[in-house]
Order: structure tokens, then C-alpha cells, then sequence
């Protein structure tokens, strides 16, 4: 019965450390308080370089959706400012998008014009390497499944902050409260 307890107590952890990663992931509004926009001379590059991104963070585009969209597209389409094979479209004018892997994103405004205006970013995530052991390699990129749905994102006020934290929401405090009592309880028995 002991080694089930300690099992099931390691288990816990695992579980409690993977909500926990999540729960302080980090959202950023593209362009700061300036949003997604070709007005105003928003740096996209030197925002991007002052952010430290990792996976599990969320990245927001705020704009206008009669006149700007979100493109995710591949390094030479962001370089020539290329819309005609995207990875992915968002045209909601608050896009909010989970980085799930580390490396380079691109995005660009497909209207025409306002790639070339400078209205794309590359939202480039390294590995960590104090997560890592020095000679092991990851293949894919931790996940987890207790990402926060639609309907608990962050709200505006929280989103308008430049690199704010997001903050454990109650659904992942009540995931850590029951995967520590079920330790707590095996750990009894």
C-alpha cells in the first residue's frame, strides 16, 4: 500500500506542476497598447524583441476587423509579405492565439499594403534551457490539457496590459485542489 501512496503522491505533483505552468503563462497584446494597426508607427520588431515568449503563453491581436486581419504565415511569405498561403487566418479583431511550440511564428495584415507598412511580427519562443538536461533534446512541446477554454479568456482589461500575467482560473485551482486532496487521501490509506 506504500508504494501505491507514493504513486499516487508523485502523480499529484506531476499533475499540480503542469496546472501550475499553465496557470502563470504569460499574455501579450501585440503592439502594446497600440494594438494590431498601421497607424501610429508601431515597431512590431522592437516589440517582439523586448518579450520574452514561451509555449503556453497567449498572444492577443486587437485591431479593427474592417480594416486588419491576422495572418500566420511561413518565413518567406512574412519576408516578401506573401498572403496567398497561410498557415492559419484570424479576423475576429481580438484574436487571442496559445504559442504551442516552440521556434518562430509570423504574422502579418494581409490587407494590401500593410505588411509592407511594417504591420508584421515574428513572435520568436525558445526552448528552455533550464528545463532541460544537457544532452537531452525534446521532440515535441510540453502540453497540457487544462488550458483555459474560450469562455474563461482573459477580459479586456486584463488583455490591454502590456505582457500581463494571466492568472489561474477557478476551473485549473479546483483541477490542484482535487488532484492534492486525492494524494492526501492515498496517502492516508
Amino acid at each position: 500500500m506504500e508504494k501505491v501512496a507514493v504513486v499516487a503522491t508523485l502523480m499529484a505533483m506531476v499533475v499540480c506542476g503542469s496546472l501550475m505552468e499553465t496557470a502563470i503563462a504569460a499574455v501579450y497584446t501585440v503592439g502594446d497598447s497600440s494594438g494590431w494597426t498601421t497607424i501610429g508607427n508601431v515597431d512590431y520588431k522592437q516589440w517582439a524583441a523586448i518579450k520574452t515568449f514561451k509555449v503556453g503563453d497567449t498572444i492577443v491581436f486587437t485591431y479593427n476587423k474592417q480594416f486588419h486581419n491576422v495572418m500566420q504565415v511561413k518565413h518567406a511569405d512574412y519576408r516578401s509579405c506573401n498572403a496567398s498561403t497561410p498557415i492559419a487566418t484570424h479576423s475576429t479583431g481580438n484574436d487571442s492565439i496559445v504559442i504551442k511550440t516552440y521556434g518562430h511564428h509570423f504574422y502579418m495584415c494581409a490587407v494590401p499594403g500593410h505588411c509592407q507598412a511594417g504591420q508584421k511580427v515574428d513572435i520568436n519562443v525558445e526552448r528552455d534551457s533550464s528545463t532541460m538536461a544537457p544532452s537531452s533534446s525534446i521532440s515535441n512541446p510540453p502540453t497540457s490539457s487544462f488550458l483555459p477554454s474560450p469562455s474563461s479568456a482573459p477580459t479586456s482589461s486584463t488583455l490591454s496590459k502590456p505582457n500581463s500575467v494571466g492568472k489561474a482560473t477557478s476551473s485549473t485551482i479546483s483541477h490542484i485542489t482535487v488532484a492534492l486532496a486525492i494524494a492526501m487521501f492515498v496517502g492516508i490509506m
